[in-house]
């Protein structure tokens, strides 16, 4: 299963990370179209699923992030000729953090509508016998201590249709 899930994780931040279509991108339309909102692009991109905390203590911690991971493998058998015919399910967590509460959720939000414009654009065949329908659900948790002094994190989950 790693294979697959791998490749699948791999796709996710290739379309965070292309140059005129990547989140960045997306970050810097957002503002232009909005002149209350200022926020630095994402300066990290990860394929991990850590805490916080480790991330911070092992000094691998850029904010704002986006880790990207996958978060479960159902395998409905929805065709029975095949190995897999189910569900991949996959996270992009944003980690967003700054030295006042000001503002730190709706910088947050605009990492998160950044995502989720992405994804809304990636509908479709993904290739390989992966298809996603568009649909997600963001889970946004408190402002918590850490990072610069606060830290807030979202996570976009999102389910790829695989059979295979």
């Amino acid at each position: 299963m790693a294979g697959f899930t791998g490749t699948l994780t791999a796709q996710v931040v290739a379309l965070l990370t292309n140059t005129t279509t990547g989140v960045n991108a997306r970050i810097t339309s957002i503002e232009e179209n909005d002149s209350t909102l200022k926020a630095v692009g994402v300066r990290s991109i990860a394929t991990q699923n850590v805490s916080p905390e480790i991330a911070e203590i092992s000094g691998q911690a850029l904010y704002p992030s986006l880790l990207v991971y996958c978060d479960n493998v159902q395998n409905l058998m929805r065709e029975k000729s095949r190995d897999f015919s189910g569900k991949i399910n996959l996270v992009v967590e944003i980690r967003h953090t700054q030295e006042t509460l000001k503002q730190i959720e709706s910088n947050t939000e605009l990492y998160v509508d950044a995502v989720c414009a992405l994804l809304s654009d990636a509908r479709g065949a993904w290739g390989d016998g992966a298809s996603y329908s568009g649909a997600y659900r963001v889970d946004y948790e408190p402002v918590a201590f850490g990072g610069k002094n606060f830290l807030q994190t979202a996570k976009v989950n999102f389910a790829l249709d695989l059979s295979e």
